[in-house]
């Protein structure tokens, strides 16, 4: 079945044109990921050469999707917009309220009658608005994309920080909280602030262990969590020729871990194959009739130094295996230098679980690739000294899997297959082992590893390499072990080096599935009814934000001043706190808990100002609200990195935070507090930072001036009586301003 075919023919026929059109009026040659942006500006919205990083600007994404656990409250926003039926096609896919416990029956059968309400909420508001629904089991978002819906050339948006995984196949795809999304489902310009644009030059040609993996891995080690910030990345080169679309997808989908918009690779013909093998052969076709749109110019490639704001060159033929970790996807090592860095920095050398799976490396080809390293150790007499746990990317691939045999070769060596879900990436792992926060190591080719990201357990260490090193070091339990020089001792006592990894980037008997689990929307939304139990602890309708009361902020308490990395995990964490995505007042009791607070460090403990004694961060914001009081967050650089999930400025608006003052925000982040009327600031002095105190009462002055490019100034007053004032800054564009006067965009669209 090939979805969206006139929608898609629809694209390519304006393509040509609307990127000439680009050329001409720019006067210069053009990289992809500039066509593919110039061909979706929105109707009315100019061609000329925009500021990067700078300039705002109107966009037409062709598509949307959806995660179960973000579409809730984007469905819920969906629902006060004032729309009958989405404008532009638009999918919710049900993968991240599946925990992975036992195997992948049993823990569907649990998860469908433990999410029912909110399954059959999702679905209901898909039928009435016109929605295509993946029922749980049909696999992780981004894969069910790549094999359905992505196509190079196109747009879309997501409510997922890795839907860049689309990029695998030539198609801008950018990450969103769940107000964009419903920007875009209702037909309206949806706002990106221009790109900059990384190249990354790829030559030679990849063997033995290197992957895909390591490209992306390598490039988090060079540009850190936040130097691909209000940037695209796109690769190029004779060497991204060479890679797989699923392998292209896994470097894509990572992008956002260096906290880039989106990451792209132009149309080839390994592109063209992937198409075909997932029965989109008319979409091939019509793409290799336009290919040379599809790609960058001539002269791009030529002299890349000359179109791109930075660049990066990697010789494949000489990339190095790659383990990055713990605690942060861009602590980069080779496999050769990892084992002095476990030494040194005393990790926990046994590797406890191996795990392979994500919405970054559960293909096909990963899997087999790894099944491949199991089976030659298991013909060597070779044990597997640590648990080991899958996640099938979806049901195409699950199902083809087991009928080749791939399935079963993790299961004869005692690996357990899980549901095809995002499961341990996202928290949603039942670890059955020691319930202490014991300090231990587990090694998995998903795309986060945040403290607290796949257990719970604040001190497993969590290390980020490919599928065939964490099948190695899973058969060798033991983190410095290299499969490229070193050996291991068999049941025979004899000293065996593990075969080089050996899979097929397509099946060879072609994908199958009996149900891959999409359900169509009906075809009469009107008839279909929304209820909401008002006594539900899973779901609960939103009520606006109020207005902006058109005065400064002051005399307000400080919340929290958090100390070092605070991503989305640390402000809205992830795990057994899905369940209430769709309750705001619920989820709202999560915020902040697993923020460091700069003046005791410790989690989840803050001075309440009046009762002189330290409280949990929800309780005293609750308590402010409840005597009319609002409050401010303070924090570091890179606020808000990680995931998209808008509940992480939703919680904050919702218990009467005003104000979030950083020394840097991450991009989506940045834009949820805008979209939901929050004031989000940054120091224009970054030293300013250290004069906050834990007492302190904080007024922001000028915003009856509120205006792009103006700063703000924040006022200080100490507990003994004496000031500080500095300036703070802002992004807000003109249209931005109004949504926070209005309480939040929605309200501004619907006024």
């Amino acid at each position: 079945m090939i979805f969206d075919i006139d929608m898609i023919r629809e694209v390519y026929a304006q393509l040509p044109e609307k990127i000439a059109t680009a050329k001409e009026k720019l006067g210069r040659p053009l990289t992809l990921t500039e066509k593919i942006l110039f061909s979706h500006l929105s109707p009315g919205t100019s061609v000329k050469n925009y500021n990067r990083a700078a300039d705002y600007v109107n966009f037409a994404p062709d598509r949307v999707a959806m995660q179960d656990a973000t579409a809730q409250m984007a469905l819920l926003q969906l629902m006060n917009s004032g729309r009958t039926s989405v404008a532009v096609p638009s999918t919710v896919h049900c993968d991240h309220l599946i925990q992975a416990y036992k195997n992948a029956e049993t823990d569907l059968e649990t998860a469908n009658v433990t999410n029912r309400e909110v399954f059959e909420f999702l679905r209901d508001v898909s039928n009435k608005y016109g929605i295509g629904f993946w029922k749980p089991g049909a696999g992780i978002i981004h894969q069910v994309v790549l094999e359905n819906y992505a196509f190079p050339g196109g747009m879309m948006v997501g409510t997922d920080s890795h839907t860049p995984n689309a990029g695998g196949l030539g198609m801008i795809a950018i990450g969103v909280g769940g107000a964009d999304a419903v920007d875009v489902m209702a037909g309206l310009p949806w706002e990106l602030k221009m790109p900059k644009l990384i190249g990354v030059k790829l030559t030679g040609k990849m063997s033995g262990w290197t992957s895909a993996k390591d490209v992306i891995l390598k490039v988090a080690g060079i540009l850190t969590v936040k130097g691909g910030t209000n940037a695209i990345i796109e690769y190029f080169g004779e060497g991204a020729e060479t890679l797989s679309a699923t392998g292209k997808g896994t470097i894509c989908n990572m992008g956002a871990e260096v906290g880039a918009t989106t990451s792209i690779f132009p149309f080839d013909e390994k592109s063209a194959v992937y198409l075909e093998g997932t029965g989109r052969k008319e979409v091939a076709d019509e793409a290799r009739k336009i290919m040379e749109h599809l790609q960058p110019d001539a002269e791009v490639v030529a002299n890349p130094e000359k179109y791109y704001d930075e660049l990066i060159e990697i010789n494949l033929s000489e990339l190095e295996p790659h383990i990055n970790g713990p605690f942060t996807p861009d602590a980069a090592y080779t496999i050769s230098e990892f084992a002095e860095a476990v030494k040194q920095n005393n990790y926990p050398r046994q590797m406890e679980v191996g795990l392979i799976g994500s919405c970054t490396n559960s293909s096909y080809e990963d899997l087999t690739r790894a099944a491949s390293i199991i089976r030659e150790a298991k013909k060597d007499n070779l044990s597997v000294k640590a648990r080991f746990i899958i996640n099938p990317g979806s049901e195409q691939v699950r199902y083809t899997a087991e009928r080749d045999g791939v399935l079963q070769e993790f299961e004869d060596v005692g690996a357990v297959i899980m549901a095809n879900a995002c499961g341990p990436c996202i928290g949603q792992w039942r670890r059955t082992e020691d319930k202490s926060e014991r300090t231990n190591s587990i090694v998995t080719s998903f795309n986060r590893n945040f403290a607290k990201r796949n257990d719970g357990n604040p001190n497993t260490h969590a290390f980020v390499t490919s599928p065939e090193l964490v099948a190695a070091l899973t058969i060798a339990g033991d983190l410095c072990f290299n499969p490229l020089t070193d050996t291991l001792e068999n049941e025979k006592g004899e000293q065996v080096k593990l075969a080089e990894p050996a899979g097929y980037e397509m099946p060879p008997q072609g994908f199958d599935v009996k149900d891959a689990g999409y359900m169509a929307p009906s075809e009469d939304g009107a008839q279909v009814q929304i209820s909401i139990d008002p006594d539900s602890k899973r779901l609960q309708k939103l009520e606006p934000f109020a207005a902006w009361d058109g005065n400064d902020y002051t005399d307000l308490p400080l919340l929290i001043k958090v100390k070092g990395k605070c991503t989305t995990d640390h402000i809205s964490m992830a795990g057994p706190w899905l369940r209430f995505r769709g309750h705001l007042d619920n989820i709202s009791d999560n915020m902040l808990i697993g923020a460091v607070n700069a003046f005791n460090d410790k989690t989840n403990s803050v001075l309440d100002p009046d009762k002189m004694e330290y409280t949990e961060v929800p309780a005293l914001a609750r308590r402010f609200k409840a005597h009319g009081v609002g409050s401010i967050v303070v924090a570091e650089e890179n606020y808000g990195e990680g995931s998209s999930r808008e509940h992480a400025a939703m919680e904050p608006r919702h218990l009467n935070v005003k104000v979030i003052l950083v020394k840097s925000f991450a991009r989506i982040h940045e834009t949820n507090l805008k979209k939901q009327g929050m004031l989000a600031l940054t120091f224009v002095n970054k030293d300013d930072y250290n004069k906050v105190q834990e007492r302190d009462k904080i007024s922001i002055t000028g915003l009856t001036g509120f205006a792009p490019e103006k700063n703000l100034v924040v006022k200080l007053v100490h507990p003994d009586g004496t000031t500080d004032s500095f300036e703070a800054a802002h992004t807000y564009n003109k249209q931005q301003i109004e949504w926070f006067k209005a309480g939040s965009a929605l309200n501004s669209m619907k006024k």
